[in-house]
């Protein structure tokens, strides 16, 4: 009985990305740590039906200049490129989920740039599909 509660209730997490939005969420609290975090949450939660009904993405936290800004940490030298180790831990670190193992530069162990953009913004865009209705 237990275990089908369990299963239960981990598919209705999985069904409606609870998880997600809730990990989105707490991001977005953080990320702006607002004097009123329950007031934010709620004009979150109301921004993210608005999104729902005019069929606009929801809320990314994320722009190229966040993403110049994390290069910027990951290659002080500028060198124009950054390791697949580097690049690996900086999309977990920012629980990016379904990383490409492979992307441009692997090989070489010389992730460029504009790569690592190209994958930060496609990932933040698939972590910002969660406030999508299923």
């Amino acid at each position: 009985m237990a275990a089908q509660r369990e299963q239960d209730a981990a598919e209705y997490l999985k069904k409606h990305k609870i998880i997600e939005l809730m990990g989105n969420l707490a991001s977005t609290l953080f990320f702006y740590r607002p004097d009123n975090p329950r007031e934010f949450l709620i004009e979150q939660l109301e921004q993210l039906k608005i999104s729902q009904q005019s069929g606009v993405k929801g809320p990314n936290l994320f722009n190229g200049s966040n993403v110049d800004a994390i290069i910027g940490i990951l290659d002080p030298a500028n060198q124009g490129y950054i390791t697949f180790a580097q690049y690996k831990q900086a999309l977990t670190t920012l629980s990016i989920k379904d990383i490409n193992e492979c992307p441009e530069g692997a090989n070489e162990d010389r992730i460029s740039h504009e790569t690592f953009k190209e994958e930060v913004i496609q990932g933040m865009q698939r972590c910002s599909a969660t406030f999508e209705q299923p």
